[in-house]
């Protein structure tokens, strides 16, 4: 490194060299070449039938599976998991202890149990009723959506009860003291205050939950759920003896969902996000902006000594 000195024997631009990486280039390298390797024999592999994949996809009852079963499931069962959720979690943070116990233990249970296992059970709920409960049939309910929405939403609401109490619980005590200090009953303060403020620390984790609940209506083939993707295009497998390519066909159905919901919530997380983790970004700006009126950079200023 060498260093040039100004007129006024003040130091002047310091010319850094790069710290060489060497590791980084074989590393770069290593991966390149095994993702080359990982991609040639995926399309080159007979096995994968990538023509019988595409047309698997194409197929209306898989389309329809896709977006009245695996998609209608996922907002059905996110809907019913998050406003439980939420609602379980005010309900562990209340003085009350008969609500914290009753909370306490909804969670302990639907977390308990795997959800493959929960709907087996659901899906034959109509052994525990033979007769009916009342006037719903449930042996006819327990293999349509409305069971699979049940069964994923009462399991998901586990988790997001404990992801909304993280929420509610990173908001700064004085918030509430100051809601009520203006005269905000608690109800006011949680949906006007607390809530909104806590959505930065839930929004991320909810969208992880998201998009696991899309993967996880495959489970739903133990109801089992016809009218579901992975169940269509499970039975065209089993019908032309055909299973990879049409686990193909999900896994690439499951892929780019997966990613637009992912582009999705990264929306979200800088929306709600706005005001606390952007100040950096912020800072950064103003740093190059004083340099760059200066003339200077971080490495190029009057007086530096390192």
């Amino acid at each position: 490194m060498s260093l040039s000195t100004s007129t006024d024997d003040r130091p002047g631009t310091i010319d850094a060299i790069p710290v060489r990486r060497p590791g980084r280039m074989v590393a770069v390298v290593a991966v390149v070449a095994v993702t080359v390797l990982l991609a040639y024999e995926i399309v080159t592999n007979k096995a994968f039938d990538w023509p019988f994949t595409f047309e698997a996809m194409n197929q209306n009852t898989v389309i329809q599976g896709f977006i009245f079963g695996t998609l209608f499931a996922t907002v059905g069962s996110m809907i019913l998991g998050v406003g439980l959720g939420v609602a379980l979690a005010v309900m562990r943070m209340s003085e009350n202890p008969v609500l914290r116990v009753v909370a306490g233990g909804y969670v302990w249970f639907f977390r308990a149990i795997p959800r493959y296992a929960l709907l087996v059970i659901l899906g034959g709920a109509g052994a525990f009723f033979p007769g009916g409960l009342g006037p719903i049939d449930i042996n006819r309910l327990s293999t349509t959506i409305w069971m699979a929405i049940l069964g994923l939403g009462l399991s998901e609401a586990a988790y997001m009860a404990e992801i909304a109490r993280s929420g509610i619980i990173s908001v700064d005590k004085g918030q509430r003291e100051a809601a009520e200090a203006i005269g905000m009953n608690p109800s006011q303060t949680m949906r006007r205050i607390v809530l909104p403020q806590a959505m930065r620390v839930i929004v991320p984790p909810t969208g992880n939950e998201f998009i696991a609940m899309f993967k996880d209506t495959s489970l739903l083939v133990a109801l089992p759920l016809s009218g579901e993707m992975f169940f269509q295009l499970r039975a065209i497998g089993a019908a032309t003896y055909k299973l990879i390519p049409t686990m193909m066909a999900a896994a690439l159905y499951y892929l780019v969902t997966a990613t637009i919901l992912g582009f999705g919530q990264g929306y979200l997380e800088r929306h709600f996000g706005r005001g606390y983790a952007p100040l950096q970004a912020q800072q950064r700006r103003k740093t190059r902006a004083v340099a760059d009126t200066r003339g200077e950079t971080p490495l190029m200023f009057p007086g530096s000594d390192h």
